[in-house]
């Protein structure tokens, strides 16, 4: 029994990271494609980890338990560093409905801070 539950977190977590590579393809934007690409990746891959859980084998489970550890540190921040470098590059947005609340039409303030 446990074997099928392994197998259909497998496949869904697969299905789960097809749907990103979908969204990667039909997505108008740069920010709209990374925020498929980050959500379904990030899903998937712990959906997948989850399906380990189910060996038993402590060893198995404490790297599942180290690569997901390190998918939570890793993802929103390669997904925020991307998103910054599409705004500085003046990417704007395409997604039909798409309010732009980046505030980058203000007046940059000047830094309370001197060195």
């Amino acid at each position: 029994m446990t074997a099928w539950i392994a197998d259909g977190l497998v496949a869904f977590g697969v299905f789960i990271m097809t749907l990103g590579v979908i969204g990667l393809v039909r997505m108008s934007d740069v920010y709209a494609k990374l925020h498929a690409a980050s959500k379904a990746v990030f899903l998937g891959v712990i959906v997948l980890c989850g399906a380990t859980f189910i060996t038993g084998d402590p060893a198995i489970i404490a790297r599942v338990v180290l690569i997901g550890a390190i998918l939570l540190l890793t993802t929103p921040v390669a997904s925020h560093a991307v998103g910054r470098g599409a705004f500085l590059d003046n990417e704007h947005m395409r997604s039909p409905g798409a309010i732009d609340e980046s505030g980058h039409h203000l007046e940059p303030e000047e830094p309370t801070w001197r060195l």
